[in-house]
């Protein structure tokens, strides 16, 4: 491991210094997800079905919901200078740096895409989607793989179709099965109907048989508890994606670098190359795990923060999702105190969720970037960034592990 050395007298000085000493000052690596923290409508946006008034443009229109976003600490990073963001104007000396990524591959606008171009995984073809449900014969050989019939099959908030279908699913037993625009295959169980751990058996099932043409991103369990007109999905909801192909994870822990994954991290990369994680179902009890990480030996902690995109973008709820960024921002300003001088930190997002527009899916969207070390120099514009596959870059030139086919260094 590198020396800790005491930071740079002044984190602004000489930036003219060769790339190799600034990598020398770097030790941990801490990457934070906002997710559905969208930050401006993408140029392939339509691609996508995001079109008219179904353009995503998250952050800036949240802050214009609500006559401005009280976020200090992320306007200190350098946020405001990457976004017109009311309530966030430009910082004239921000101790970060600043940019957008445009997303580069075309399987969708969704958690896993997002997340796996991170990681250097560039998908070429669109994931299968459903908008009018899953096949007749499909649903048969999965009823028969789990032996009962399903509910539903059909597109559908979940919130929603746990309203509808909950009464009778409690009455007969049987799962109710829905999707939405994006590539999923949603099963949802009442945990006093279905325990919890046949729901998830179920799952696996579901995903045995969801393969080749039929091979969906993401079999998601959805738990929920309550009473009829009160129905309430529960905290243990659980992700079973594709495998992903190999990536700088990979070489992480091929390398001896301990990684650790927070909240749905792990589970999108199928739990490959994490020595340490946390199945956290909140913003709150993302970033107390984000804290816990940060107390073991692992040199990349990777964490998804996902209140945003889950109970304020799906919802349409400005306020809330407005509510959520502050209170991140909060969190952001304790862990800036924390940080050690040989630390990075890297925030983005993975997709858009605008709250604002008349759909309730994700949008396709620019993510946002800070940058941020307090050994390194702010202050540096990115502009756009033509891939997410630029933060395994610079991942592998920090780890000196190999680097992806896709991608350049932040800090080249």
């Amino acid at each position: 491991m590198r020396s800790s050395a005491s930071a740079p007298a002044s984190r602004a000085q000489e930036p003219s210094r060769t790339v190799s000493y600034w990598l020398d000052m770097i030790e941990r690596v801490l990457l934070l997800v906002m997710d559905g923290c969208g930050a401006g409508t993408a140029p392939d946006a339509e691609l996508f079905g995001d079109t008219g008034a179904n353009c995503g443009n998250t952050l800036v229109h949240v802050a214009q919901a609500v006559g401005g976003l009280k976020i200090p600490t992320l306007r200190r990073l350098g946020l405001g200078n990457a976004l017109d963001l009311e309530g966030a104007a430009p910082c004239p000396d921000p101790i970060g740096s600043f940019g957008r990524l445009q997303e580069r591959s075309m399987g969708g606008k969704d958690t896993v895409t997002g997340h796996w171009e991170m990681m250097g995984i560039l998908v070429e073809r669109p994931f299968p989607t459903y908008p009018d449900g899953f096949p007749a014969d499909l649903v048969a050989a999965f009823e028969k793989a789990i032996g009962v019939g399903v509910l539903g099959n059909y597109p559908a908030s979940g919130t929603d179709i746990i309203r509808d279908l909950g009464p009778e699913h409690v009455q007969t037993g049987k799962p109710i099965l829905y999707t939405s625009a994006d590539s999923v295959f949603q099963v949802a169980c009442h945990e006093g109907t279905v325990p919890i751990e046949r729901l998830y058996e179920i799952c696996r099932i579901a995903r045995g048989i969801l393969q080749g043409e039929h091979g969906v991103q993401r079999v998601i369990a959805r738990p929920f508890e309550g009473e009829p007109g009160a129905f309430r999905r529960t905290e243990r909801r659980k992700d079973f994606p594709m495998d992903p192909p190999t990536n700088v994870l990979d070489h992480l822990a091929a390398a001896g670098i301990r990684v650790a994954g927070v909240g749905v991290v792990p589970e999108v990369f199928g739990g490959r190359g994490f020595a340490w994680s946390r199945r956290t179902q909140t913003n709150q009890e993302h970033y107390q795990a984000t804290l816990e990480a940060m107390q073991t030996d692992c040199r990349l902690v990777f964490t998804n923060f996902e209140d945003f995109d889950m109970l304020y973008g799906h919802r349409q709820d400005a306020s809330g999702f407005a509510r959520a960024l502050e209170t991140f921002d909060g969190y952001l300003e304790d862990l800036l105190g924390r940080m050690r001088p040989t630390d990075l930190l890297i925030l983005t997002a993975d997709h858009g969720n605008d709250p604002t527009t008349p759909s309730t899916d994700h949008a396709r969207e620019y993510a946002p970037l800070v940058v941020y070390s307090p050994s390194l120099p702010g202050g540096r514009n990115y502009g756009i960034r033509g891939t997410f596959a630029d933060l395994a870059a610079t991942l592998a030139q920090v780890f000196q592990v190999p680097a992806p086919p896709v991608g350049d260094s932040l800090l080249a």
